[in-house]
């Protein structure tokens, strides 16, 4: 019977000594004494770690284990606190050929090999030996992992003088192919002034280390109040794990070269608890940007997803807010666009959605004040049974302390907008148009309701208000506020006059 062929590799333990040259012996590092990680929320961490080498006098090559398969090895630094003046690294070579059934097949072919059968009368397994010529595997375009590969069909060998597809038995190497390894590593030329145990450290950069804040709002009864819980959500994709680590993390916008950093994230989706213990950070100022330091050590293993606790605010002052942007959404992307700005029936055609907003300052005062980084937040409320519902999410903004927060939560039930144009002209041979705009946005709420409604001067840069029904104020260049307070079951209407110009 013919069974898929899998390979039973040999001598592993000739690892270490395949990348080392004759007249240089390798010395292994000793495991790392102390880590510490500052990630960024870029896919972007420095690494420091401290590790003891056993270095002779001249020069001795060193391999240093358990590094991450992200690392960017243009951005390695050594640095013997034992002996600073009298150590140096004189060459590094990264090693990221890692052990692979399709990467162990590739050395072995057109070599000698074997394959263990089992004699169906007797059970009893026997050798037979032949040559390999095709590994069934193929390596795709543009990748360079040892796990970029697919299954093209089954090996082919050469067996008594005859070629076999899928052979059976159990393929078996004599011994692990040079240059593989089992992790990755770096291995380095060190040159030394005397012979000992050197205490250094090491700094690099990798990506597969990230995190991202995310926070839980429980809103109050008289969307008057909230309870605002931070974490932070570590995701560890770097291939290596870190014992004890020491952990800060950066928040801003560090610029950073694009594709400096190798390696995919392997992020996994983690929802935050519902509540926090008392923050774990300390936050300072790093340059333009905000560090938060965890106040105790930490583990993080490979393709582990970690929350801990940022920061948490209660009866936070708040208010909900209701906005008319009632400008149809096809129309947006013409913003300003000339071939348009004298057609009368563009842009007549209506959003009827009223968003629904919830504002709160990131104040001392109001139970927050530390800067808070971007990430999504989630809002919940009670219900009248007094159980949790989740009532939308946005996302924030890096934000300083003392700023606002608005979060658009979704569309009001019982709001409704309608915008129509009411009179278009244009004169002065095209270059002056003006239109009439009529609003109306009706409450069906229980409650009086106050409605911000917003209009964009879309046409053009160049505009004067002409009439109104209503005050209004100018947000800026392209955007105009009329607010309306609403009676229960009643309706408000804005009309106004805009005037567009061009030479």
């Amino acid at each position: 019977m013919h069974t898929t062929p899998l390979i039973h590799a040999v001598a592993f333990a000739a690892l270490c000594g395949s990348a080392m040259s004759p007249a240089q012996p390798v010395r292994a590092s000793g495991e790392r004494t102390s880590v510490d990680l500052t990630i960024y929320n870029q896919n972007l961490s420095l690494i420091r770690e401290e590790r003891t080498f056993a270095l002779g006098k001249g020069t001795t090559s060193v391999v240093v284990p358990d590094v991450p398969a992200t690392i960017d090895g243009t951005s390695v630094h050594f640095l013997s606190l034992t002996d600073p003046e009298g150590v140096r690294v004189l060459e590094q070579n990264y090693q990221y050929d890692l052990v692979h059934q399709a990467r162990l097949m590739e050395r072995y072919i057109g070599r000698e090999v074997e394959f263990i059968r089992t004699d169906p009368a007797t059970n009893r397994e026997y050798t037979v030996p032949g040559k390999l010529l095709s590994t069934g595997f193929v390596q795709q375009p543009g990748y360079a992992s040892a796990y970029a590969y697919a299954g093209t069909g089954g090996i082919i060998a050469e067996v008594n003088g005859k070629i076999e597809i899928s052979p059976a038995g159990r393929l078996v190497l004599p011994a692990l192919p040079e240059g593989l390894v089992l992790k990755p590593r770096l291995q380095w030329l060190v040159s030394s002034d005397r012979e000992g145990n050197h205490r250094s450290e090491v700094s690099y950069l990798a990506g597969g280390l990230s995190w991202r804040a995310d926070y839980v709002v429980l809103l109050d009864r008289d969307d008057a109040r909230l309870d605002l819980t931070g974490w932070v959500t570590l995701t560890n994709g770097s291939g290596t794990s870190f014992r004890n680590a020491g952990l800060k993390l950066v928040a801003g916008d560090v610029n950073v070269v694009q594709n400096a950093i190798g390696g995919m994230m392997k992020a996994q989706r983690a929802e935050a608890p519902a509540d926090a213990a008392a923050p774990e950070f300390r936050q300072t100022n790093l340059f333009e940007y905000k560090l938060y330091a965890l106040k105790r050590r930490t583990d993080l293993a490979d393709n582990e997803t970690k929350q801990i606790a940022l920061i948490a605010g209660r009866d936070v002052p708040a208010s909900k807010s209701f906005i008319y942007d009632g400008l149809g959404d096809e129309w947006r992307s013409w913003f300003h666009n000339y071939s348009y700005r004298g057609q009368g029936s563009f842009g007549q055609q209506s959003n009827p959605k009223v968003g629904v907003f919830v504002t709160f300052r990131n104040s001392e005062k109001g139970g927050l004040g530390m800067p808070l980084p971007k990430g999504k937040v989630r809002v919940y409320k009670r219900d009248d049974d007094g159980r949790e519902q989740f009532i939308g999410e946005d996302e924030i903004d890096h934000t300083p302390k003392d700023e606002e927060a608005r979060l658009y939560l979704g569309n009001a039930f019982d709001i409704v907008g309608e915008r129509v144009q009411k009179d278009f002209k244009t004169y002065a041979g095209g270059r002056v148009v003006e239109e009439t705009i009529e609003i109306k946005v009706r409450n069906h709420k229980d409650a009086v309701a106050d409605v911000q409604v917003y209009e964009h001067p879309w046409r053009w840069a160049q505009w004067e208000i002409t009439g109104a029904n209503t005050e209004w104020a100018k947000v800026d260049q392209s955007t105009l506020r009329f607010p309306l307070h609403i009676a229960r079951d009643g309706e408000g209407i804005v009309k106004y006059t805009i005037k567009y110009s061009w030479q």
